[in-house]
């Protein structure tokens, strides 16, 4: 049995309803968050990220989906999505860890975003209707 790294990310809408993606260095959209440490809990860890990687504090809701997700050949990540709202300003700053930002309209995501994360941004959506 082979234990696999875990990485809590979120789904988190701009204040005009898009959906915040952040571009990566394989040039795929993902939604932002990050590994969890020793000790944090997956809210703990996923408020953490978002405020290193865009520094904007988020609310973090409920849970959305888990899976593995094969980020390249042969080498797999278990995610958690969790929906997050944001806690004041949304003026976000992206850090070194990706290349930009992008916000999306729901029913214009990019083709580079991964079907697992598209599969939580629309479980999201179908929840608050």
């Amino acid at each position: 049995m082979s234990a696999h790294p875990i990485s809590i990310k979120g789904v988190l809408h701009a204040p005009t309803g898009e959906i915040v993606l952040l571009l990566n260095e394989r040039e795929e959209w993902e939604l932002p968050g990050g590994r969890i440490e020793l000790g944090e809990s997956p809210v703990e860890c996923l408020a953490r990220e978002i405020a290193e990687e865009l520094n904007l504090q988020v609310e973090v809701r409920s849970p959305i989906d888990t899976y593995l997700f094969e980020v390249v050949p042969g080498k797999h990540v278990f995610i958690a999505t969790y929906a997050c709202a944001l806690v004041g300003p949304f003026e976000p700053i992206v850090s070194q860890e990706h290349k930009r930002l992008g916000l999306f309209a729901p029913d214009a995501l990019p083709v580079n975003l991964p079907k697992g994360y598209r599969a939580s941004i629309s479980a999201t959506l179908e929840a608050s209707v």
